[in-house]
């Protein structure tokens, strides 16, 4: 592992960034009010400056600024309404059930919207006892909205003066995760690999590059400097974004019968060159992302030329010395890989040529296409939307059910005196952090959360213990706030661990002498809040993975012949769009994120609720692979070429007969004979035949051969990988149409309605 490159990653990345302004916004007024005596007075200034922070999500500078706006008025009149009653019990629970539910239903509106509404609820447990309120409520509600205000002052300074730095943050993300999805392709070549570890772990860096894509696509496409083209930055980055998106295209065309590689050529040393070339140009990627980040020009780290000479010499050496008429083809494969390799090299070089534009340039840099075709769709904010999700067959509402349930069981809790129960608001902050939506989440969640809290407990305690000098303690408070928002997006268990630390450090600033309590409390009302999250999520209208598995199924299917549809009709002749591809690549590419996201959590579910698991298991590796090899068979979409010695109609009707097999079984309807006269179509490749056998004679008479140019393939080796994709694309289809009917008889043998047991899985 290259240490170096991994800290760059982590110390360059948006969190980070975020976190380190978070945290100067927050600390910089604690220390002037430490200064003039007042901090313990004021405490509810720098808490306020960062629950606000926490609703500022990636995206366009609008929708933050109008978010940050949304939340500071939602917490004022929330602190508001908590501070005027929570001395009347009964008003208390109305306001948990009111603010429940209408909060907890906002987040139809998206992951902005849900965010707000989270930390709204944060603030009414804040404020719900009068803890640290004190006498004057006025006061202390305006020293609140005062902290709330603060932070929308800082956003508004930093985005004024960065306002590039969160979209190319973004974009080099989107390159270190193709980076990996890199390495881990690579590893398909290196000597005895777990196929099986390795798929997984290809659709799992699927799922977070598609949702990576989709909050990129939401920040620039909806960012007016940058969709304006206005400037060279603006230019240099859409046309970034873009480039990944088609790289992430090429990576995927890497599919191969891996296997059939490993028996062919495992006792050579050709599959381990290309894993070591494919790891060097993981890290180029790498390089090309950090830069992103940083905010440079990256310059290359190899000589990709003279390391991609030496890989395809590697080949033809190989290939002159053992290549016979019972092998030939299993070159041709290698050979076809070695190009797609050589795509890969230039798409990495033209991305480096268009990072190093000259401003002289900066007009060449366009992209011509409609971006408003590439947005994620979202909820509009209308009533009839929040309306509309009042309904128990909404998930949404269901969550809302549950959070409130669980926050009146909170505060019921802390209402126990003798459980001597010192921070009643830390029960509810923690039911509302760890309940969400989807029960496998909460159940991750749950653990990650009390395993995080005992760990930061016992090191802080630790630290308090031994530690006396302030300003070492203020140094691992400003690290610990540092690490806890950076980590708070992608390792809950660390974030928790951070945030307990600097807790407990901040409680003792401001309450020196108190550790045992905080530690006694911080500790029994996490695991009460554990205890109530769990019940509640099980019991209260759970909504299971496996209710979902139909409709998504049924989204990836109909996505993956569309975007089948669109790659074929090039081979066809039929009229092509490269616009309209680019969209059908990223729906199919997007639907399949979703499936495989959907199994993911499933597996997290109770036993008796991971209905049909195998069955949704095999048709996400389908999924994905007739995804990969369409990806692949587009490469050989070029504007000038033809394969008239290819059947495109054949096999076009021939696969599309299959997929639309698929989609009638998911949904319950017949196969027609139609159907089946179709799929058991033969597509008239004979002139691709009387080559293979040319080829094969020639071979037998012993013919020499030398170097030939690596950036060209011979037309036969072109015209048979073609006929391979096809045909595996054909195969995984009808693999996966016997999924679905073998799961469907087994169905009838229980007398079970096709329909009925299909939606339960």
């Amino acid at each position: 592992m290259n240490y170096s490159a991994e800290l760059k990653k982590f110390v360059t990345s948006q969190y980070v960034y975020s976190a380190i302004r978070i945290t100067l916004a927050t600390v910089l007024p604690c220390l002037v009010l430490a200064h003039f005596g007042i901090l313990k007075e004021y405490f509810l200034f720098p808490l306020g400056t960062s629950f606000v922070a926490l609703t500022d999500q990636p995206g366009p500078f609008i929708r933050r600024r109008n978010a940050l706006t949304f939340a500071i008025v939602c917490f004022v009149f929330v602190a508001s309404i908590a501070s005027l009653v929570m001395h009347i019990k009964i008003l208390v629970f109305a306001e948990i059930i009111v603010f429940g539910m209408f909060f907890s239903l906002i987040g139809v509106y998206g992951q902005r919207l849900a965010a707000v509404g989270s930390l709204s609820l944060v603030v009414m447990a804040i404020f719900i006892d009068g803890h640290l309120t004190g006498t004057n409520i006025l006061k202390s509600l305006l020293i609140f909205a005062s902290g709330c205000t603060w932070f929308l002052l800082i956003f508004l300074i930093v985005t004024t003066i960065q306002p590039y730095k969160l979209a190319s943050q973004m974009i080099g993300e989107n390159y270190l995760q193709l980076a990996e999805f890199l390495k881990i392709k690579a590893n398909h070549y290196q000597k005895n690999p777990d196929f099986n570890k390795l798929t997984t772990q290809v659709i799992a860096k699927q799922i977070e590059i598609k949702n990576l894509q989709e909050e990129t696509r939401e920040t620039v496409f909806k960012t007016r400097v940058i969709v304006n083209e206005s400037t060279t930055t603006s230019r240099l980055l859409m046309l970034m974004l873009l480039n990944s998106m088609d790289l992430h295209e090429k990576l995927m065309t890497s599919e191969s019968d891996y296997e059939k590689l490993q028996n062919s050529f495992g006792d050579t040393t050709i599959l381990v060159s290309i894993h070591d070339y494919l790891n060097l140009l993981a890290e180029e990627i790498t390089n090309i992302g950090i830069s992103l980040q940083i905010g440079t020009r990256a310059k290359p780290l190899y000589d990709l030329d003279e390391e991609l000479q030496n890989l395809n010499h590697h080949y033809f050496e190989l290939r002159n010395k053992k290549i016979t008429p019972d092998n030939f083809e299993n070159f041709m494969v290698l050979r076809q890989i070695l190009m797609r390799i050589n795509e890969i090299t230039k798409e990495i070089n033209e991305i480096y040529k268009v990072f190093s534009q000259n401003v002289k340039l900066a007009k060449s840099l366009s992209t011509g296409l409609d971006l408003k075709k590439f947005m994620p769709n979202e909820e509009k904010l209308n009533f009839k939307v929040l309306k509309n999700n009042i309904s128990l067959s909404s998930s949404q509402f269901r969550h809302a059910l549950r959070i409130t349930i669980a926050l009146l069981l909170g505060y019921l809790f802390s209402l126990f005196q003798f459980i001597g129960i010192g921070h009643t608001y830390w029960i509810l902050i923690t039911t509302v952090a760890i309940l969400k939506p989807a029960y496998s989440i909460t159940k991750q969640r749950n653990l990650l959360r009390l395993y995080g809290t005992i760990a930061g407990a016992v090191i802080a305690y630790g630290i308090l213990h031994y530690i006396r000098i302030n300003e070492v303690l203020f140094v691992m408070l400003l690290l610990s706030m540092i690490m806890c928002f950076s980590f708070l997006k992608g390792k809950y268990f660390w974030a928790v661990l951070f945030m307990t630390i600097y807790v407990f450090v901040s409680f003792n600033f401001l309450s020196p002498g108190n550790v045992n309590i905080i530690f006694r409390d911080r500790i029994v009302d996490t695991i009460i809040a554990a205890i109530i999250t769990s019940l509640v999520a099980y019991v209260v209208l759970p909504v299971w993975e496996h209710t979902q598995n139909l409709d998504l199924m049924k989204k990836s299917a109909a996505d993956n012949l569309i975007y089948f549809q669109s790659v074929i009709s090039k081979f066809i002749g039929d009229g092509f769009n490269l616009e309209d591809y680019k969209v059908k690549r990223k729906n199919a590419i997007i639907s399949l994120a979703n499936l495989s996201d959907n199994f993911q959590r499933m597996i997290s579910d109770p036993k008796n609720q991971q209905k049909k698991l195998e069955v949704v298991h095999q048709f996400v590796a389908t999924s994905h692979l007739i995804t990969a090899y369409t990806a692949s068979l587009s490469q050989y979409v070029k504007d000038k070429e033809k394969y008239p010695e290819i059947d495109a109609e054949g096999w076009s009707r021939k696969i599309e007969a299959e997929m639309h097999k698929v989609s009638n079984l998911l949904n319950g309807e017949k196969i027609t004979e139609t159907l089946n006269r179709e799929s058991r179509i033969e597509p008239e490749d004979s002139s691709l035949d009387d080559l293979i056998l040319k080829r094969k004679a020639e071979l037998a008479e012993n013919e020499v051969y030398d170097l030939r140019d690596p950036d060209k393939i011979s037309r036969l080796t072109e015209l048979k990988n073609i006929h391979d994709v096809l045909e595996l694309i054909y195969d995984v289809a009808k693999e996966q149409r016997k999924v679905i009917e073998t799961y469907q008889n087994e169905s009838h043998e229980k007398a079970e309605p096709v329909q009925t047991t299909l939606q339960q899985s």
